[in-house]
C-alpha cells in the first residue's frame, strides 16, 4: 500500500499503467507483463541499484552507508535484509529482453508459492523457476519456454489474443512427505499451471523437475464453455473432436473487458500417478472454471452459478486448509464475493463435482449485526481479498469502506482487517450444522489499518492482495497493484505499519511469502520478491522497531498552503499517492505505551544499562589484550551494573557468546566455494577458542571470575558452556573432515549412481545443512550466508544439532535407501553426537577449577533438547536392528556397538538432569520414571544381543559341555563393558541376568558389596527379591550371610522364610514363634473347602489344614531344639 521511495514511480505515472486486476495472490499468483516501463534501465545514477548484469557478492553492495544519526537511532535494525540474487539465467534473460525490446519495456513479472518454496519470473516467453529458500544465488533454475502455439510466429512474442496477464499455480506431487521434511528438502517434483486472464488459455507442465522432459500441454478455449447446460468440453486440440475451426477467442470478441481471471487454485487428484490435477479459476464476472489436467490433455467444466454477472463480484478464491496434506478425496475452498464468503467442495477425481456447501453473509441483509455495527456510518463497503491463517484457523478479510469527513465534508477510504474464526476448523460439517448456518464466528474488533485516506480508483482497490503467516505473530502484508508492500502488526489494541522499501530503485514488489520454520511451524519471516533487486527479507525486529502508527488526520488536508503542514508532508512517506505515514523515530517508539515496549524488550532483551556494561567489558578486555592492565576493572564493572543479572542475560555471558558466535566477514566473499569456506571454518574455530580462553583469563585477573563463581553461578556455567561447545564444535569439524576423506574408500560398489551421489554428501553434512538452514530461517540476517558457515559459527546454539536430530533424523538417514546404507548414515550421525557430548565432558574435567559449584545447575548436554535427540538416535537404532536381524545380520554388531555408546551418554544425561532437579528440590519422579523405563529397555536389548552372539559361538563349538563352556567364555569376554554401564546406572536386572547366566556367585557378591543406590534400593535387596521369586531360599540365605542388615530388613517383609534364617542363627525360640504365627495367620473368612487365606510377606497364600499342621509341628521341633544346649 505504500508507494516506492521518491526515486521510484510517482502515483500519477503508476496510474497510467494498465491495472492489474489479479495482482499476486496465494497459492496461485497472477503475474503481469508490462509493455512499458516508467523507469528505464540505462543511464541510471551511479548510486542506484546495480544493473542486472552486475555481480552481487555481498549485501554490502546492496545497502548504503548509514549516516551517523541513523546509527545512533538504530535505523539499521529497521531495514530489510538481502536474501539472494536472481539466478544467472534470469539476469541473462533481462539483458536480452532489454537489448531486443528497448529500454522502455521490461516484460518482467513473477510470484511466489509458499507451499513448495518456489518462485518464478516471466521474462518474454521464458518462465524461470527456482527455490527462494536456497539462499545466495540459486544454482538450480528451471527454464520453461512458452509454447509456440500461443506466440506470434514472426517475433516469438505472446499473442495479443491471450494478453500479458497470466495466473500461475504450482502443483506439488510430494504429498506423501511429512510437513517437517518438506521444510528442509527443496521441492523436487511439481507441476506448473498457467492460465491466461484474458483468453482462458491454459498451459500445463506436468513435472518441471522430471527427467522425462514432458512437453507442455496447451488448452485453447472455445466459446463452447458458454453453453448454459455446462457440458464438458475438451480443449486440447490433440484429443478434441468438438473444437470448431475459426471460433472466436474467449476474451477478445465474446467476452467483455472486465471478464478476467483474477485467481486460481490447484490440487493433485487423489491416488493418481499420472500427474493429474484439478484447478478452479474464478473470473471477476462471477464465473467459475473447473479444469482437469493430465499428460493426456486438459478438460474443462463450467460451474453453473446462480447469481448475476457483474464486475468485481468475485474477489478471490483460496483453499480452506491451504497447507494440509491430502487425506480424503475432496477439498473445500473459500470464495470471496463483494458481500459474502462462500464455501465450496470439489471432489479430487476425474469428473469430480464442484458444489456450494454454505454461505456466510458478511455485508448483506442477513450478515452479522456486529460487523455492520463496526462499519456503521459508511456509505459503501468493499471486500477486497481474503486469506486463511491455517495455524489459528482464522479467515482474514481486507475491507475498504468509504465515508465522509464530518468537518471537511470530504470523502475518504478506510482500510481495515476483519477476522473470522472457522468454527469447523476445516472438518466436514454435519447436516444439522449446515442447517444452522453458524459457520464462522467474528473475532472482534475490526482492526483499522488506515482510518482516513484519499479515495482511490476501483481498479487500484481490486489490485490489493493480502498475505498472512509472517512474523511478528499475527502480522499481515498488503500488496497493491502499484508494486508496494505494507506489513501491519496489531499489538495491545494498537496497529503499527511497516513500509517495505529499498534504499534505491528496485522496481516493483512482485509478490511476498514467508520463510517457513524448519520445525514445521506456520509462522516465519516475511520474504519479498522484487522486480530488479532479487529477494529481500523483513526481520521481525525491523517490523517492531520500524513500525509507525497509522495517520490520525484526514489526508484531504494534503496540499494546504500552510508551511508547517507542507514541511510535515515533505517529512512523511507518500503511500500510494493517497496516504501519508510518519516515520517511527526512537523518540516516537519510547513514547509508546508500555505494552508495545514490552514487545520490543521480548525481542532485544537489552536495556541501556546492559549496552553500557557490554561496551565497557569490550573496552576493558581489549585493553587487557593489548597491555595486560586491568586496574579498576572490577570496580568500574560493578558500578556499571554488570553483576546485576544472572544466567543468559548476564553481560559477561553475552560477551562470551559474542566471542564464540562471531561470523567471519571474509567468508561471504568466498560464497559458492565450499572448499574455501570449510577451510576457513577450522581456523576460525581455533581462533575463537584462543580468544575465549583469553576472556577467561581476563575474568580471573580482574577478579570478576570470583564474583561470578560465588554469586552468579548460572552466568559462569553458561560462559564455561561456551568453552565446552567450542571444543565440541572443533571435534565435530575434525570428524567431518575424516568422514569426507574416508568416504570414497568405503563406498558400496553395489549401489547405483544415485545412491553413490547421496552417499557422497554424507549424513553428517546433510544434518549440518539442516541445522544451518534452521538458524538462517530463524535469523534472516544470516540468509545470505552458507548453511555450513552458519552452523559452525553459531557455536552457542550447538543444542540445535540435537533438536534437528530429534525432528529430522529419519529424513537424514533416508528411509528409502538400502538398510546397509541407512545403518552407515545413522552410525555417522551417532558418532558425531556422542563425540560432541564426550568432548564437552572432557573439557569440563580439564577446566574443573574454572567452574562454579555444580549444585542445582544442569549442564547443557543434560537438557531436554539434547536428551530428546539422543533418544531419537537410540530409537531408530532399535528399529534398524530389528530389520538387520532378518536382512543384514552382518551389520548388527556395528549397530549394537554404537547403540551402547548412545545408551551411555543418554543415561548420563538423564542422571545429570535428575540430580539437578533433586538439588533444586523440584519434582523429579516423572523424569526418573522415564529414565528407568528407557534404561531397562536399552540395557535389555544390549544384553540380548550378547546372548545371541554367545549362543552362536556355542553352536559353532558343538553340543554338550564344550558348547556350554564356549558360551560362558564368549559371554564373559563381551559383558564387562555392559556390566560397567549397568553398574553406573543401577541396571539391576541386567546385572542379575549376566551373573545368573554365567552362574558366577563371586561376581554377584562383588556387585552386591558395592552397595549401589539408596539403602532401600540397593542391589543386594534386588538380588534377595529375585531369589525369593525363584524360590531359591538357600541361595538367598547364603548370600545374606555377608549382608546381615539388608537381609534382616528383607525378611521382615517376607516372614514365610524368616524362620529359616532364625534357625540358621540358632534362634530356635524366635523360629518357633514365627512358625506358630504363620500357622494361625488368616484373613477374614474361610473357603467352603476348608482353605483360608493368609497374608504372608505381602503375598496371599492358601493354607490347607495339612500345611497348618506341618507348620505347628515345625514350631514344636524348634522348641525342642532350643531346649538342648
Amino acid at each position: 500500500m505504500f508507494s516506492p521511495a521518491p526515486t521510484k514511480l510517482t502515483a500519477a505515472r503508476t496510474r497510467e499503467s494498465p491495472p492489474n486486476y489479479g495482482g499476486p495472490s496465494s497459492p496461485a499468483t497472477p503475474i503481469y507483463i508490462s509493455r512499458h516501463s516508467a523507469t528505464p534501465m540505462p543511464h541510471r545514477p551511479a548510486t542506484g541499484t546495480p544493473a542486472p548484469w552486475s555481480s552481487h557478492l555481498s549485501t554490502a553492495s546492496r545497502t548504503p552507508a548509514l549516516k551517523e544519526t541513523e546509527k545512533t537511532s538504530g535505523a539499521a535494525h529497521t531495514r530489510p535484509v538481502f536474501v539472494c540474487e536472481f539466478p544467472q539465467q534470469v539476469r541473462n534473460a533481462e539483458v536480452e529482453w532489454l537489448r531486443t525490446h528497448g529500454a522502455g519495456t521490461t516484460g518482467i513479472s513473477g510470484g511466489m508459492d509458499r507451499a513448495t518454496g518456489l518462485c518464478w519470473m516471466l521474462c518474454g516467453r521464458q518462465v524461470f523457476i527456482w527455490s527462494y529458500l536456497s539462499g545466495n544465488a540459486p544454482q538450480r533454475c528451471i527454464v520453461l519456454e512458452m509454447p509456440k502455439r500461443i506466440c506470434v510466429p514472426e517475433n516469438d512474442a505472446i499473442n495479443s489474443k491471450h494478453g500479458y496477464k497470466w495466473t500461475v499455480a504450482v502443483i506439488p506431487w510430494e504429498k506423501e512427505m511429512c510437513r517437517t521434511d518438506r521444510t528442509v528438502k527443496e521441492c523436487s517434483s511439481a507441476g506448473i499451471l498457467m492460465c491466461s486472464q484474458k483468453s482462458l488459455a491454459v498451459i500445463y507442465w506436468p513435472d518441471i523437475f522430471s527427467e522425462h522432459n514432458y512437453s507442455p500441454i496447451v488448452g485453447l478455449p472455445t466459446d463452447d464453455h458458454h453453453k448454459p447446460d455446462g457440458i464438458d468440453v475438451l480443449v486440447d486440440d490433440r484429443i478434441t473432436s468438438s473444437r470448431k475451426s475459426g471460433t472466436p477467442w474467449v476474451g477478445s470478441n465474446s467476452s467483455s473487458e472486465f471478464n478476467v481471471v483474477n485467481s486460481m487454485i490447484a490440487s493433485p487428484i487423489s491416488g493418481s500417478a499420472l500427474y493429474e490435477c484439478i484447478a478452479i479459476a474464478c473470473r471477476s464476472n462471477a464465473e467459475l472454471c473447473h479444469f482437469e489436467c493430465s499428460v493426456n490433455g486438459i478438460k474443462y467444466h463450467r460451474v453453473v452459478q446462480d447469481f448475476e454477472l457483474k464486475k468485481g463480484y468475485i474477489r478471490s478464491i483460496i483453499w480452506r486448509c491451504p497447507y494440509v496434506a491430502l487425506k480424503e478425496g475432496e477439498r473445500d475452498f473459500f470464495l470471496l464475493t463483494d458481500h459474502e464468503i462462500q464455501c465450496w467442495n470439489v471432489e479430487l477425481r476425474r469428473g469430480g463435482a464442484v458444489s456450494k456447501t454454505w454461505t456466510y453473509d458478511v455485508l448483506g441483509t442477513e450478515g452479522d449485526t456486529e460487523i455492520k455495527k463496526d462499519l456503521a456510518g459508511e456509505k459503501h463497503v468493499l471486500l477486497l481479498d481474503m486469506q486463511v491463517e491455517d495455524s489459528r484457523k482464522e479467515i482474514i478479510v481486507l475491507v475498504a469502506s468509504f465515508g465522509k469527513d464530518r468537518l471537511s465534508s470530504s470523502s475518504y477510504t478506510e482500510y481495515s482487517l476483519l477476522k473470522l474464526r472457522d468454527k469447523s476448523s476445516g472438518q466436514k460439517m454435519r447436516g444439522d450444522e449446515l442447517a444452522s448456518g453458524n459457520f464462522l464466528e467474528r473475532k472482534p474488533p475490526v482492526r483499522v489499518i488506515f482510518p482516513k485516506s484519499q479515495v482511490g480508483e476501483e481498479d487500484f482497490l481490486f489490485s490489493m492482495h493480502l498475505r498472512v503467516g509472517g512474523k511478528p505473530a499475527g502480522s499481515t502484508m498488503i500488496l497493491s497493484g502499484d508494486g508496494t508492500a505494507t506489513v501491519t502488526h496489531y499489538c495491545n489494541e494498537a496497529t503499527s505499519l511497516y513500509q517495505f522499501e529499498l534504499p534505491w530503485d528496485a522496481g516493483k514488489v512482485l509478490d511476498a511469502s514467508i520463510i517457513p520454520s524448519v520445525d514445521g511451524g506456520e509462522e516465519g519471516a516475511w520474504i519479498v520478491l522484487t522486480e530488479k533487486a532479487g529477494l529481500w527479507a523483513i526481520p521481525e525486529k525491523a517490523i517492531l522497531l520500524g513500525g509507525a502508527e497509522p495517520p490520525e488526520r484526514s489526508l484531504s488536508r494534503k496540499g494546504t498552503s500552510n508551511e508547517g503542514v507542507a514541511e510535515e508532508e515533505r517529512q512523511n512517506l507518500v503511500v500510494g499517492g493517497n496516504f501519508s505515514l510518519r516515520r517511527a523515530s526512537t523518540e516516537a517508539w519510547i513514547s509508546r505505551d508500555n505494552g508495545e515496549r514490552a514487545v520490543l524488550k521480548g525481542v532485544g532483551q537489552r536495556t541501556a544499562q546492559d549496552e553500557e556494561a557490554e561496551s565497557l567489558i569490550g573496552h576493558l578486555f581489549q585493553n587487557f589484550l593489548n597491555s595486560g592492565k586491568i586496574e579498576g576493572a572490577f570496580e568500574n564493572l560493578h558500578q556499571a551494573g554488570a553483576f546485576e543479572r544472572d544466567g543468559e542475560m548476564n553481560v559477561f555471558t553475552r560477551a562470551s557468546r559474542a566471542i564464540v558466535d562471531t561470523l567471519a566477514k571474509h567468508w561471504t566473499a568466498s560464497r559458492g566455494a565450499n572448499i574455501a569456506v570449510m577451510a576457513a571454518v577450522s581456523s576460525q574455530l581455533l581462533e575463537k577458542q584462543h580468544r575465549h580462553q583469553q576472556f577467561l583469563q581476563f575474568l580471573a585477573a580482574s577478579k570478576c571470575h570470583e564474583e561470578l563463581q560465588m554469586r552468579q553461578r548460572e552466568a559462569l556455567q553458561s560462559i564455561m558452556g561456551h568453552g565446552e561447545k567450542l571444543s565440541a564444535m572443533i571435534r565435530l569439524r575434525e570428524l567431518h573432515n575424516a568422514s569426507a576423506q574416508a568416504r570414497p574408500q568405503s563406498r558400496l560398489e553395489s549401489l547405483n549412481t544415485d545412491l553413490q551421489h547421496s552417499e557422497m554428501s554424507g549424513s553428517l553434512w546433510d544434518l549440518v545443512q539442516i541445522v544451518g538452514e534452521k538458524a538462517r530461517r530463524n535469523n534472516v540476517m544470516l540468509m545470505d550466508r552458507e548453511k555450513a558457515e552458519v552452523f559452525y559459527s553459531r557455536v552457542s546454539e550447538l543444542e540445535e544439532l540435537f533438536s534437528c536430530v530429534n525432528q529430522h533424523l529419519t529424513y537424514v538417514v533416508g528411509t528409502e535407501l538400502p538398510l546397509r546404507l541407512q545403518i552407515e548414515r545413522l552410525r555417522e550421525i551417532s558418532i558425531a553426537c556422542t563425540s560432541v557430548v564426550r568432548t564437552a565432558i572432557r573439557y569440563r574435567d580439564i577446566q574443573y577449577s574454572w567452574y562454579p559449584s555444580p549444585e542445582g545447575l544442569t549442564p547443557w548436554y543434560c537438557q531436554l533438547t539434547v536428551r530428546s535427540g539422543i533418544w531419537k538416535l537410540a530409537s531408530l537404532m532399535l528399529e534398524l536392528k530389528m530389520e538387520a536381524d532378518v536382512s543384514e545380520p552382518s551389520m548388527k554388531s556395528v549397530l549394537v556397538a554404537q547403540l551402547e555408546e548412545v545408551t551411555d551418554i543418554l543415561l548420563e544425561a538423564y542422571a545429570g538432569a535428575i540430580t539437578a532437579k533433586v538439588e533444586r528440590e523440584e519434582e523429579y519422579r516423572g523424569l526418573q520414571a522415564e529414565y528407568w523405563s528407557r534404561r531397562d529397555n536399552l540395557l535389555n536389548v544390549l544384553y540380548l544381543h550378547l546372548k545371541d552372539v554367545a549362543e552362536a559361538a556355542a553352536q559353532d563349538a558343538g553340543v554338550g559341555v564344550q558348547g556350554e563352556e564356549q558360551r560362558k567364555k564368549v559371554l564373559r569376554s563381551l559383558s564387562p563393558s555392559l556390566i560397567a554401564l549397568a553398574r553406573r546406572h543401577a541396571g539391576y536386572q541386567t546385572l542379575w541376568d549376566i551373573c545368573a547366566d554365567l552362574n558366577d556367585i563371586g561376581c554377584l557378591r562383588s556387585l552386591m558389596h558395592e552397595s549401589m543406590g539408596l539403602k532401600e534400593g540397593r542391589f543386594s535387596n534386588f538380588v534377595f527379591e529375585q531369589c525369593y521369586k525363584k524360590h531359591q531360599y538357600a541361595k538367598l540365605l547364603r548370600l545374606g550371610e555377608e549382608f546381615q542388615e539388608e537381609l534382616a530388613s528383607f525378611l521382615q517383609k517376607h516372614k514365610d522364610i524368616l524362620w529359616l534364617h532364625e534357625i540358621y542363627l540358632n534362634q530356635f525360640t524366635s523360629a518357633s514363634n514365627t512358625l506358630h504365627r504363620l500357622a494361625f495367620s488368616q484373613k477374614d473368612g474361610l473357603t467352603s473347602s476348608g482353605e483360608d487365606h493368609a497374608e504372608i510377606g505381602g503375598r496371599q497364600v492358601n493354607l490347607l489344614l495339612d500345611e497348618r499342621r506341618r507348620l505347628l509341628n515345625l514350631a514344636k521341633i524348634a522348641v525342642l531344639a532350643g531346649d538342648f544346649p
